[in-house]
């Protein structure tokens, strides 16, 4: 890229006609005939063939008459076609119908289509032509699809033209008007043509020149790019200011030649020296210690992180900082009357820096709305008067580049395929619907305390404690209807998986709680246990580990969903004795070998025999197991007798004849399998040889 001494406001009339835009997006060239036709408004009269006079934008518009054709040139319908050709060259014009359904479509009518050049009317009408403007905008805006989003290519500070066959000019986009600069605008497809538009206009001359104001302030970011001003009278100018580190510049100027200047010039035939381009009109630049050295940020920034310091360079710079802000608004004053006619106010501030030019105080000159306002496109250095120049100079100089066509593509080409590939879009999750609860209803107190009641009449049964259960039940059995076999209600039921209390003392193997259900109250052993469902298990009982052998206690098989009853539920030989002596001593109160499942009855004198029996078992099981320990001290003794031991002597003489050289996985026999003991140890280990050589020939006569 190459800098070339054209002002952005001076560019030659050659240059400006044969300027498109160009984007790095896949767009067909407009060449240069029909780019410079669409920037210009077409002239509307324009005769037919036949003599009868029509409009070259609106379609199917022809008038008989000269007054007829004033007439539509001022009718809404022919100044939307206007502005519709001025903001996208591509559109095509709406006919009279379609233009009445639009006008139809929005919330006020307008009036006076064909109305004199009243100024009320005609601020109406103008204003209802940028309404229907804008709501043809929204629809026009593109809702970016997939393919769309991928493509997003980043925005540069510069705006490009071409102009074959191989020139190329660039200019920063904080020039053009604010609209220019909004988030949508660069996606919209007429967006390249209005930047050519506008450069263009830049080139008509403007009584007094073109001045502009910068204020820069180091560290800031880019201030909240504002609409550019229409010129005004007096010329163009810029305002430019900076601030950093206590360092303050700034300067109002002059980018544009003034327009009585460029007639002289043509008029006279001796030309003075031409003036320059731009020229800094005011400027004025000083320095207050705000900052300590090597540290960075202000004194108020520090303080508000880490407190007030009390040292005397703190004071020092915290005056500093007052003295800064006053004679910047001082200076702003003195100069507001060349910024009011400033077309742009260049501002670089960040934090409090800026709230010096932009805050809220009396006599403020310029506010935070100020459409005015632009921030730099570049970084900047510390802000001097030579500063501000470079500054001025690379914002109104035009910047150029020759490159061919081919180059060109080839280039940006390059620059698509090294920017990063979007990461692709996240699934959305599929959210699950929430179930919705079945809001149970809310209890009485009368129902709060039945369910009282059961929960502590359960609990005590399930814990076995026989004594409070007693006092309870003594005290509270007339609230329970049914008495001692009232069923469990249902909403017990998932968490005990029994219907009456016998059952839940059987299936908790509470031996007093189940005697004294079955002799002292009298439950009835009958009522089946409810049949689980399939989400919970079944209560099953759980065999007794210390029963020896099978017995008459053993409860029947049942199968899967059988009928089942408490004595079923019996985890121990002991609940189910209990039911079997019920049984016995009340055996027709209840249908026990039947209905209640029990498979016999207990007399006392069953339980005497079995325990007699019980007792012989084990009698004899201890005297077999004293007849196998005296065999086994008996056979320990015969291998005893059978080993005879050697004597030292023979035992150091064999060590002394076993030494010498041994090969490596020689034979292991015996004698090497003691070298290295001990003489006892090698007694012990002879042994236990001798004492396996006898078992092995008792086994082998017992065989025969």
């Amino acid at each position: 890229m190459a800098y070339h001494s054209y002002n952005v406001f001076s560019l030659p009339q050659h240059l400006i006609d044969t300027l498109t835009p160009r984007t790095l997006v896949s767009q067909p060239a407009i060449a240069p005939a029909q780019a410079q036709a669409s920037s210009r408004t077409p002239h509307p009269v324009q005769p037919h063939s036949n003599g009868a006079r029509a409009c070259t934008i609106c379609p199917a518009a022809t008038f008989l008459d000269v007054e007829e054709q004033r007439v539509h040139f001022r009718s809404d319908w022919h100044r939307y076609n206007v502005k519709l050709r001025l903001t996208s060259p591509n559109a095509t014009p709406v006919g009279e119908d379609e233009f009445s359904k639009l006008v139809d479509a929005l919330e006020d009518s307008i009036s006076g289509s064909e109305s004199s050049s009243d100024d009320d009317e005609e601020e109406s009408d103008e204003d209802a032509v940028s309404a229907l403007m804008k709501k043809t905008a929204l629809e026009r805006v593109p809702e970016e699809d997939d393919a769309d989003a991928e493509k997003k290519i980043p925005q540069t500070a510069l705006m490009w033209f071409h102009s074959p066959p191989s020139t190329q000019v660039g200019i920063y986009k904080v020039l053009f008007p604010l609209s220019f600069l909004a988030p949508h605008f660069p996606l919209s497809p007429d967006a390249p043509g209005r930047f050519l538009e506008e450069l263009k206009r830049m080139q008509q001359p403007v009584e007094g020149g073109r001045t502009w104001a910068l204020f820069m302030v180091a560290g800031g970011h880019f201030a909240e790019l504002k609409r550019m001003q229409q010129p005004v009278e007096g010329g163009r100018t810029w305002a430019l200011f900076m601030v950093a580190g206590g360092h303050f510049a700034g300067a109002v100027a002059r980018v544009s030649k003034d327009g009585e200047d460029n007639e002289e010039g043509i008029g006279k035939k001796k030309q003075k020296k031409p003036k320059p381009e731009t020229e800094i009109i005011l400027h004025k630049t000083f320095h207050r210690y705000t900052t300590r050295r090597k540290q960075g940020g202000s004194q108020g920034l520090n303080d508000n992180a880490k407190g007030n310091a009390k040292s005397a360079g703190a004071q020092l710079r915290r005056y500093g900082e007052l003295s800064l802000q006053s004679d910047i608004r001082t200076l702003l004053s003195d100069w507001a009357e060349d910024l009011e006619g400033c077309e742009r106010i260049f501002i670089r501030a960040s934090g409090a820096n800026r709230r010096i030019f932009l805050g809220d105080y009396e006599g403020s000159v310029l506010t935070k709305k100020d459409e005015r306002l632009r921030g730099f496109p570049f970084p900047t250095r510390r802000p001097t008067q030579g500063e501000l120049a470079r500054c001025l100079g690379e914002l109104a100089r035009v910047k150029t580049g020759n490159l061919t066509e081919d180059a060109l593509r080839a280039q940006d080409e390059a620059y698509l395929a090294s920017l990063p590939k979007p990461k692709p879009k996240p699934t959305p999750a599929v959210v699950p619907v929430p179930v919705q609860r079945v809001e149970e209803p809310k209890l009485t107190k009368e129902e709060e305390a039945v369910r009282d009641r059961w929960g502590r009449l359960l609990e005590m049964v399930t814990k076995g404690r026989l004594e409070p259960l007693r006092s309870f039940w003594a005290r509270e059995q007339d609230q329970f209807a049914g008495g001692v076999d009232a069923k469990i209600p249902d909403w017990a039921v998932e968490s005990h998986k029994t219907s009456t209390l016998l059952q839940t003392a059987a299936l908790n193997g509470h031996e007093d709680v189940t005697a004294w259900l079955l002799d002292e109250l009298h439950a009835d052993p009958t009522i089946p246990v409810p049949i689980p469902s399939s989400k919970s298990a079944a209560p099953a009982p759980v065999p007794e580990e210390n029963d020896e052998e099978e017995d008459e206690s053993t409860a029947l098989p049942l199968a899967p969903n059988a009928r089942r009853t408490a004595y079923d539920l019996a985890h121990t030989r002991a609940i189910r004795n209990i039911f079997r002596r019920a049984a016995y001593d009340r055996p027709t109160q209840w249908d026990w070998l039947g209905a209640a499942r029990v498979p016999s009855a207990l007399s006392r004198e069953m339980e005497a025999r079995a325990e007699e029996k019980k007792k012989g078992r084990r009698k004899g099981l201890k005297e077999r197991v004293r007849e196998r320990e005296a065999r086994d001290k008996e056979r320990e003794r015969e291998r005893e007798r059978d080993i005879v031991p050697e004597t030292p002597k023979k035992v150091v003489e064999r060590d002394i004849h076993d030494t010498g050289p041994r090969r490596l996985g020689g034979s292991s026999g015996g004698q090497e399998g003691t070298t290295g003991l001990t003489p006892e140890m090698r007694i012990k280990v002879e042994r236990e040889r001798r004492a396996r050589a006898v078992e092995a020939r008792m086994k082998a006569l017992s065989g025969k």
